[in-house]
């Protein structure tokens, strides 16, 4: 399939008018939408944006390629736009962006489509292409110029010179554009530097050029530049560079000089699977993040439940009560006693698991169940995470001088002997006892809170959670919550999620009370962002905040702030960790009163985002 079946006239538009990345964004998913390529443009929308969030496609050099992968494309197809004047599309480079693919691949998109858009992606790393598209001044020109460097690609041969040779693979979480990119960016600088190479690509259509085992035992180093999960077991006594596959596309000779260098640590296998570094990088946050998500679905179902058994009747399993319900004490014994049962032991598991690979989630687990039942709780279980995780790294360590007879029992039998073990015996004698007292002091504390000082920590649990609305300071505060939860302490989670309500909520509100103070294309986004809001998605604010960071954060704070300083003194508790709006009838406490506090937060927010922003010239 050629290019130009997929880049057509209809989805060209030489001339865009956006000068912010989400106008960019808006005015192609307007292009694709007007040429019926999509079933449903704000859904395809959404995807590009959830992609946007987990790296920029703003890959440099002047080029951005937005993609997804979703239901919501009806057609294949690529839309190209250009900005003579240039947009900061937050590129790896940080200069600005003048040429725009936004590729739309369907969920089941086959092969050929696939490989045509890898085509193009490998087709717009070559500096001659960029320039032609630059000068281009109709759309015959740019499919022409498209069509003349649209040639179908065999597979690679396998390397047999005597030169240095290293072999690498690249990923990326839709494997449509940055993976190819990367790739082709690494061949391309291996051969300016005289240096073998064989890139194995990870893509949406599955992997291409898979390296066989005896390449990869003549290379003297694997470069993984990737930001999703790579079989890497097939490396073990290697010398293994993980990267962003980012790095791969920005910096391919720093990473063939260091594998040339044998410049990364020697690869270990686990019988498991790993990622690309970009998450390895952000070490602790990213294994107690890895716990947290996990434990989530366990919180939200099992808190619902547990409020939802109020509402029933819930009375301690009292039948002579006449306001015993049976659906009430079934509601509570699911949500309470089983799913609320489990947070702890899940949480230490996926955090060790995420240290460890699977080796560490046994220990982990046992670890998390011990921490809840010998009182050291949601603190118990972080420590029992990282405790197990790091106790199975060190055991990996220690046995691997084995004999390799034995090394088919180390994952089934010793890892998870001497794992539980080890970190059994260190829940029980030195880390329940200390924790536990730390538990129930901190309990005990925000159980007997005075008026003041609840408003204090409203205050700051609220300018936590819009800070960086989804980053690592929002996480804290959003884990602080819900870690309160199990110990019965409800106060603090109503005041997390009124104040992560607020930024969404408030710049909706901005965008429908100023309008002249916005674009077309943000008071759109601000419609969605009063869904957004409602459903407490704090990240819906994040578009705006970085479009406009120094008045929109600090409008989105004090209004989070106020919104967790009135839950906090109406003295509101909520046992439901997410939902929105849809549970605070659920609360403990006035609804209405809680109801007020985010009103009155979302109204501080836009009358201050009304009074910093200047009106559009």
């Amino acid at each position: 399939m050629r290019i130009t079946e997929l880049l057509t006239r209809e989805t060209i538009n030489l001339s865009l008018s956006g000068r912010h990345k989400l106008e960019v964004i808006e005015d192609l998913v307007d292009t694709l939408d007007k040429a019926g390529k999509l079933s449903d443009r704000h859904a395809f929308k959404e995807g590009i944006l959830k992609r946007e969030e987990q790296s920029t496609t703003g890959i440099g050099e002047g080029i951005a390629i937005p993609h997804a992968k979703t239901t919501a494309v009806k057609q294949p197809a690529i839309a190209f736009g250009k900005s003579s004047d240039g947009v900061d599309y937050e590129s790896l480079d940080g200069q600005p962006a003048h040429l725009f693919f936004m590729i739309a691949a369907p969920e089941g998109a086959n092969n050929t489509h696939l490989e045509a858009l890898a085509r193009l992606s490998s087709i717009l790393m070559k500096a001659e292409v960029r320039e032609q598209l630059l000068q281009a001044h109709t759309k015959s020109e740019v499919l022409d110029i498209i069509n003349s460097h649209d040639q179908e690609e065999g597979e690679e041969k396998t390397v047999s010179s005597d030169k240095r040779f290293i072999v690498a693979v690249t990923a990326c979480p839709t494997g449509i554009a940055h993976t190819y990119m990367a790739a082709d960016s690494l061949k391309a600088k291996a051969v300016e530097l005289g240096v073998d190479i064989k890139v194995e690509t990870n893509g949406s259509g599955g992997a291409k050029n898979v390296l066989t085992p005896s390449e990869i035992e003549k290379a003297v180093a694997v470069i993984i530049a990737a930001d999703t999960k790579v079989e890497t077991d097939r490396f073990n006594g290697k010398h293994v560079i993980e990267v962003a596959v980012a790095d791969g596309i920005r910096k391919p000779k720093e990473l063939i000089e260091r594998a040339l260098k044998q410049d990364g640590p020697v690869f270990s296998g686990s019988g498991n699977k790993t990622t690309g570094s970009k998450e390895q990088k952000t070490g602790i946050y990213k294994h107690l993040m890895n716990g947290v998500s996990n434990m989530l679905p366990f919180v939200v179902g099992g808190g619902i439940l547990i409020a939802i058994s109020f509402m029933f009747g819930y009375n301690a399993f009292k039948p002579e009560d006449p306001s015993y319900h049976p659906i009430a004490e079934a509601l509570m014994t699911i949500g309470g006693g089983s799913a609320f049962g489990l947070l702890v032991p899940i949480l230490a598991a996926f955090i060790a698991m995420s240290i460890a690979d699977r080796p560490g989630f046994a220990a982990g687990a046992v670890g998390g169940m011990l921490a809840a039942s010998g009182g050291a709780g949601f603190l118990g279980g972080i420590i029992a995470g990282f405790l197990a995780g790091y106790i199975v790294v060190g055991l990996k360590k220690a046995l691997v001088g084995l004999p390799s007879s034995l090394e088919g029992i180390k994952t089934i039998l010793l890892y998870p002997l001497f794992g539980i073990a080890l970190t059994g015996f260190a829940m029980i004698y030195a880390v329940n006892g200390p924790v536990g007292a730390l538990n129930t002091a901190i309990t005990n504390w925000l159980t007997g809170l005075g008026t003041g000082n609840a408003i204090l920590l409203g205050v700051v649990l609220g300018l936590m959670m819009a800070f960086d609305m989804g980053g690592p300071v929002n996480k804290a505060a959003y884990v602080f919550g819900t870690g309160l939860l199990a110990n019965g302490v409800y106060e603090p989670m109503a005041a997390v999620m009124a104040a992560g309500m607020v930024p969404p909520l408030g710049i909706a509100l901005a965008t429908t009370l100023f309008k002249n103070k916005f674009t077309k294309q943000e008071k759109d986004a601000g419609k969605a962002n009063y869904i957004m809001g409602f459903s407490f998605i704090t990240e819906g604010a994040i578009p705006f905040a970085a479009a406009d960071p120094m008045r929109v954060i600090p409008a989105a704070m004090a209004g989070s702030a106020v919104a967790g300083a009135l839950s906090m003194m109406f003295g509101i508790g909520l046992r439901a960790p997410h939902g929105g709006m849809f549970v605070v009838p659920l609360v403990e406490g006035a609804w209405l009163m809680y109801l007020l506090a985010i009103v009155a937060g979302a109204i501080v927010t836009a009358i201050l985002i009304g009074i910093l922003k200047k009106p559009l010239k």
